[in-house]
C-alpha cells in the first residue's frame, strides 16, 4: 500500500440515527444480527399506494440530543443530521464546548433535503395558494440547512457544506471532508448525510417501478426493488497524529476515494464507468484489488443495479471477488445518507472484525455469476483490513471510498 501525501486521516467518532436504532452501537448490533428495520409507513398517508413499507426512524426525540437546533425551527433531515453529529462527537470522547476553538466544520450529503417540509408546503399551496405558505416552513426548505444545523448545534466555525449528489452524496461528503483534514485546512470534520421518508420520493420510486412490496432482497434471484428509508449518519475525521496524541479510539483510516459521472442514462448505472471509479479509488488509496477484504455494495436490490454493480466489480477483481453485501437489506435505502451508513458499518467491520450480512437473501441470482459471497443472513467473524464502500446515484454520479485498519 502506498501512503498518500498529506496528513493521515482517521475516523474516531461514529453517530447514527436509523431505523435500526439510535447510536452506532445499536446500529452495529442490529446489522450483525441481520435484523430488518423496515415496516409500515407512519410518516405520511399511504392511501392509494399498493406498497406501504419503508425504513422509518422510531422513537427519535430531538430534544433528547439537541440543545440549539429545535424541531420548531428546523426540518426533520436537519434534526437527524445534527443528532448524528452530536453522537459522533460523544463517541469520539471530545468536549463539544471546546470544538469552537478548532478549525472544524461539517460536510453532509442529501438527496431531497427537507423533503417533509416540502410535502407540507405543497399541501398548503394546494389548499390556499402562495399567500397561505407558512414563512417558518419556507425558511426550513434550503438543503444547505442540513450542514448548517450540524455547525449550529456544535458551535463549529468552519465550513458548513451540503452536497446534494443524491444516493452517493455521503461518500462525496466523506471524500471532501477528508481532503480538508489531509491538507491541513481543517483540524476536525464531521461528515455523513441525512434524508427523511416522504410522500414524493415514495411516489417517484413507485412510478419508476423500483419499489418492492415487503422486504428488500439485494442479490437475490427474486429481488424486486428498494424500500425507501430515512436517517442521519456522521463520521468524525481528524489527523492521525492528533488522535494518537489524545489517546483516541481509532476505528479506521481513510485511505482514499474515487469519483465518476457517466451521465449515460438518468437512472440506469453504467458498469464500465463504475469499474473506472473503483480503479480510481484504488489508485487514490494506493492499493491493489487483492488488498480489499470486503465490499459494502450500493446493493439496492433492483434487478438492474445488482447486475450492473457485480459486473463492474468482476471487471476490476476478476475471479477473486471479495465478500460483498448490502446493508440496505436491513436499513432500507436512506438516499443521501446511504453511503454514510455504509462507511460507518465498514469502520465497525474493520474495528470489530466481522463481515456485515445481506439479510433476506435466499438464493443468489445465477445471473450474477458463480462464487459470489454475499454473506447471507447474519454477520460472520473476519479480519477486515481494507473495506471498499460503494455509492451510486441517479444521473450517473458514482463515489467510492476506501477505509483501512491503522497499521
Amino acid at each position: 500500500m502506498t501512503q498518500r501525501a498529506g496528513r493521515r486521516v482517521v475516523v474516531t467518532g461514529l453517530g447514527a440515527v436509523s431505523s435500526l436504532g439510535i447510536g452506532a452501537d445499536a446500529l452495529t448490533a442490529a446489522i450483525r444480527a441481520g435484523r430488518v428495520g423496515t415496516g409500515p409507513i407512519t410518516g405520511f398517508d399511504t392511501t392509494g399506494f399498493p406498497y406501504v413499507r419503508a425504513g422509518e426512524v422510531r422513537d427519535f426525540e430531538p430534544a433528547d440530543l439537541l440543545r440549539r437546533v429545535t424541531s420548531e425551527r428546523w426540518g426533520r433531515s436537519s434534526l437527524l443530521a445534527a443528532a448524528a453529529a452530536v453522537l459522533a462527537v460523544r463517541d469520539a470522547d471530545l468536549d463539544p464546548a471546546r470544538l469552537d476553538r478548532l478549525r472544524a466544520g461539517s460536510v453532509m450529503g442529501t438527496t431531497s433535503g427537507e423533503s417533509q417540509v416540502v410535502d407540507r408546503l405543497a399541501a398548503e399551496w394546494v389548499g390556499g395558494g402562495l399567500k397561505s405558505l407558512d414563512p417558518g416552513l419556507v425558511a426550513q426548505v434550503p438543503a444547505s440547512q442540513i450542514a448548517v444545523a450540524v455547525n449550529t448545534e456544535l458551535g463549529l466555525t468552519g465550513d458548513a457544506l451540503t452536497l446534494s449528489t443524491a444516493c452517493a452524496a455521503s461518500n462525496y461528503a466523506l471524500g471532501y471532508a477528508a481532503d480538508l483534514v489531509r491538507s491541513g485546512e481543517a483540524d476536525l470534520m464531521l461528515c455523513g448525510g441525512a434524508d427523511s421518508v416522504n410522500r414524493y420520493n415514495h411516489a417517484g420510486f413507485y412510478r419508476l417501478g423500483a419499489l418492492t412490496e415487503e422486504v428488500c432482497r439485494p442479490f437475490d434471484a427474486e429481488r424486486q426493488g428498494i424500500l425507501t428509508a430515512e436517517g442521519g449518519v456522521a463520521l468524525l475525521l481528524e489527523p492521525y497524529d492528533r488522535a494518537v496524541a489524545r489517546g483516541a479510539r481509532i476505528y479506521a483510516e481513510f485511505l482514499g476515494y474515487g469519483l465518476s459521472c457517466d451521465a449515460k442514462h438518468m437512472v440506469h448505472p453504467d458498469a464500465a464507468s463504475i469499474a473506472g471509479c473503483v480503479r480510481s479509488a484504488h489508485r487514490d488509496a494506493g492499493i491493489e484489488p487483492d488488498d480489499v477484504d470486503y465490499i459494502c455494495a450500493h446493493g439496492t436490490g433492483t434487478p438492474t443495479n445488482d447486475v450492473t454493480e457485480v459486473a463492474a466489480v468482476r471487471a476490476v477483481f476478476g475471479d477473486r471477488v471479495p465478500p460483498i453485501s448490502s446493508i440496505k437489506s436491513m436499513l432500507g435505502h436512506t438516499m443521501g445518507a446511504a453511503s454514510g451508513f455504509g462507511a460507518l458499518v465498514c469502520c465497525r467491520a474493520i474495528h470489530d472484525g466481522f463481515l456485515p450480512p445481506t439479510a433476506n437473501l435466499r438464493r443468489v441470482d445465477p445471473a450474477l455469476g458463480p462464487g459470489l459471497d454475499c454473506v447471507p443472513g447474519t454477520a460472520r467473524p473476519a479480519d477486515v483490513r481494507i473495506a471498499e464502500n460503494h455509492g451510486f446515484a441517479f444521473g450517473g454520479n458514482n463515489a467510492i471510498t476506501i477505509l483501512g485498519k491503522v497499521a
